[in-house]
């Protein structure tokens, strides 16, 4: 009998899970459940995390998103209780489009996590619907505009940031996922900063809460949870 599969047509499953550890973590049992994962073709991310919302992050990536689930289950096992989590999948903006293929494609099938960053955060984020600020609301054209701006302000961060975007509408609480890799800290608070004055997110966004902490090998991190 083969092996139940849940996989996207196109791109891959993205699962964010935050943890603390119970007073039974086996920190052996927590990196053993990370390898298995990058064998069965997952690539994981582990985080370090600052501040009291948890202690270790993990951001975990596979076509296969029954392997992420099982990625889950093993850290739980290991110990670690899940505070927080968030499901998206990989996508191509409807903004993107006339990209070359190579950028989409960098989109929907990220390597992670990109070389020498190790400053990492993520937030979800959806765009608003009220009365005077509905985006669902304007035309696209307005919408594309709006989108280029935006993107343009963050290009000007190139070398210095890399942005996923995870699509999550209709999958979790909020409409997108953002995950920050940086090579500082300061460069996190910096590109949120300034993109915060673009009129795509000053006028019509609603953010999440901000998770931040350092990617570290999981034997360094496991070191940190006891």
């Amino acid at each position: 009998m083969s092996e139940t599969v849940m996989s996207p047509s196109v791109g891959v499953g993205v699962l964010h899970l935050f943890c603390k550890p119970y007073a039974t973590c086996d920190p052996e049992a927590v990196v053993n459940a990370v390898k298995s994962a990058q064998a069965a073709d997952c690539q994981v991310v582990c985080v370090s995390m600052f501040g009291h919302k948890c202690d270790a992050a993990f951001m975990a990536t596979s076509k296969d998103m029954i392997a992420l689930r099982r990625f889950q289950t093993d850290l739980q096992r290991a110990g670690l209780e899940v505070v927080d989590s968030y499901v998206s999948l990989t996508e191509v903006s409807e903004y993107a489009k006339g990209m070359p293929e190579q950028m989409l494609n960098a989109r929907l099938y990220p390597v992670l996590p990109p070389e020498g960053k190790t400053s990492w955060c993520f937030y979800p984020m959806s765009k608003k619907r009220e009365a005077e600020a509905n985006w669902f609301t304007l035309e696209y054209e307005k919408r594309s505009e709006l989108m280029q701006e935006h993107g343009k302000s963050g290009r000007n961060f190139a070398g210095r940031v890399v942005q996923v975007v995870t699509g999550s509408a209709g999958l979790d609480d909020y409409e997108w996922g953002v995950t920050l890799f940086a090579n500082n800290p300061d460069d996190l608070k910096e590109v949120v900063y300034t993109m915060r004055f673009d009129e795509a997110s000053a006028v019509y966004a609603d953010f999440g809460a901000f998770y931040v902490g350092g990617i570290v090998p999981v034997e360094e991190l496991v070191s940190t949870l006891a």
